[in-house]
């Protein structure tokens, strides 16, 4: 069974950061892509930034509206993603949520964590 399993949501004021995190445990994947998606209240869900695999050169995507704040990254051996947001508006506000894609097209979502950005 596979399993991603969300870390770092939180309340935060406008300006400030947050790091998220998403480890995969279970299964031996060869993963592709690894990214971050959002939904607010009342929205459909959003990509925000997803990371290709390669060991010499990655793919990175970002939504327009986080771009210049948010970076992603990943480590293939904690066979882990990461999502640095920063500068954080109220806008953001949403359950962030962790998708990862096999190199057989086979995709995994994580449970989803709270990101409340507010004063």
């Amino acid at each position: 069974q596979v399993d991603l399993v969300e870390s770092g949501g939180g309340l935060v004021q406008p300006g400030g950061s947050l790091r998220l995190s998403c480890t995969v445990s279970g299964g031996s994947l060869v993963i592709a892509t690894m990214g971050w998606y959002r939904q607010a209240p009342g929205k459909q869900r959003e990509l925000v930034a997803d990371v290709t695999s390669g060991t010499r050169a990655r793919n990175t995507n970002y939504a327009d509206s986080v771009k210049g704040r948010f970076t992603i990254s990943r480590d293939n051996y904690k066979r882990s993603v990461y999502l640095q947001m920063d500068m954080l508006k109220p806008e953001d506000t949403a359950v962030y949520y962790c998708k990862v894609i096999r190199s057989t097209g086979d995709t995994y979502w994580g449970q989803g964590t709270q990101v409340t950005v507010s004063s």
